[in-house]
């Protein structure tokens, strides 16, 4: 598989990959509006690892919803590869979010009743780049996280760790600007977890940008740069 910068190619090194400016959220609960994000201001530059700190109920997760355009902001601006948001149509941001951005879920978020492969296959159903032959990268991406022998297996036979090398290599398939993994080994014991981190240790040290959402701080140190959100706001404390 080639293991070029994709991002410095797409974006150009002084782009940000990501960019927030004055963000905020709230949800309507009841009679109340409640405010989870506060004038979030962030930038992102291609390249890099920036892990997301916090305690629960601090705005981590929702924080990865706004910038992974699973949702949309009270207020404030959202500018992902150079492309504000906001001026998006719906199908436009669903190709952003299908080609831009690989997603690696706590949960593993498989399919159960596909095999690896099939998995690993599943976002270019939706949103395919010209010129790929999916099938062949897929087994590339196989090889790659180690599972080749589990290649026609279904998430049921595997393991939590191999489950999660199948989610990020299903992340890679579409060689996104930007990797979201939200709390990647929350669901594995420390041995895995370590295993599961080199992976993205490797990514980044091939050019990949990664924001990850944490609570462990042993996991910070495969960040470049650690981001603490406290009460919605970034603490700079």
């Amino acid at each position: 598989m080639d293991d070029k910068n994709s991002t410095d190619m797409k974006i150009g090194v002084s782009v940000p990959v990501i960019e927030l400016v004055n963000l905020c959220k709230s949800y309507h609960v009841g009679d109340m509006d409640v405010p989870i994000l506060k004038s979030i201001d962030l930038k992102v530059m291609p390249g890099e690892f920036v892990a997301i700190m916090g305690p629960s109920g601090s705005g981590k997760s929702t924080l990865m919803n706004m910038i992974g355009c699973l949702d949309r902001p009270n207020c404030g601006q959202i500018v992902l590869m150079g492309r504000d948001v906001d001026t998006l149509s719906d199908p436009e941001l669903a190709k952003l979010r299908g080609l831009e951005i690989g997603f690696v879920f706590q949960n593993f978020n498989l399919v159960p009743r596909l095999t690896t492969l099939q998995n690993i296959e599943l976002p270019t159903y939706a949103n395919k780049k010209p010129g790929v032959d999916s099938r062949k990268k897929a087994e590339e991406l196989v090889e790659m996280v180690g599972l080749k022998e589990r290649m026609n297996y279904k998430p049921s036979e595997m393991s939590g760790g191999q489950q999660q090398r199948v989610a990020i290599a299903r992340a890679l398939i579409n060689d996104p600007s930007l990797i979201l993994a939200d709390e990647p080994t929350g669901n594995l014991d420390s041995v895995t977890g370590d295993e599961i981190m080199k992976i993205f240790s490797d990514l980044h040290k091939k050019g990949r940008t990664i924001v990850m959402i944490t609570h462990d701080p042993d996991l910070t140190e495969y960040a470049d740069r650690i981001v603490y959100l406290k009460d919605g706001v970034i603490d700079n404390n």
